[in-house]
C-alpha cells in the first residue's frame, strides 16, 4: 500500500508555451510533464531508500489523451510508482482537470548505478521501506 510520501502531486497552469497549432495543450507537453514530474518526485524519495545515488532511465511509455486541455485551464498531475517489474519501476502518471482525468500516463522506468553506469537490480520491497 503506498503512503501518502508515494504520491505526489503539483498543479500547472496552461500557457500559450504549451499550445500546439490547434490551441490545445500539445501531446509533447504532456510527455515532458511525466518526464519532469518523475523527477521532481524521485528528488523527494531518494534520500528514503538505498539507491539515492542511483538515477531512473526511461524504459517504455505509455500515454492515453481522454480530453483536450486548454490555454488557462488549471491541470492536477498525480504520480506514483506501481510494484516493480523485474528490474522495470513502473509509474503512473494522471492529469486531471477538476476531478476529471483528461491525460493517463503508465511509464516503465530502469534503475542505473551512478558509478557503474549500468542497470542495477532493485529489491521487489523497495517500496515499502
Amino acid at each position: 500500500m503506498l503512503t501518502d510520501k508515494k504520491i505526489y502531486t503539483k498543479q500547472i497552469q496552461v500557457t500559450n508555451e504549451h499550445l500546439d497549432q490547434n490551441n490545445h495543450v500539445n501531446n509533447v507537453q504532456f510527455v515532458y510533464w511525466v518526464e519532469e514530474i518523475a523527477a521532481e518526485h524521485w528528488e523527494i524519495l531518494k534520500h528514503e531508500t538505498a539507491y539515492a545515488t542511483d538515477y531512473w532511465l526511461l524504459f517504455d511509455h505509455h500515454i492515453q489523451y481522454k480530453k483536450q486541455v486548454y490555454l488557462g485551464e488549471t491541470l492536477t498531475i498525480k504520480t506514483y510508482p506501481l510494484p516493480p517489474e523485474g528490474i522495470k519501476q513502473p509509474r503512473k502518471v494522471e492529469f486531471y482537470r477538476h476531478d476529471e482525468l483528461v491525460v493517463d500516463s503508465r511509464t516503465r522506468w530502469v534503475l542505473f548505478d551512478n558509478e557503474k553506469h549500468r542497470v542495477k537490480r532493485i529489491e521487489s520491497d523497495w517500496l515499502e521501506k
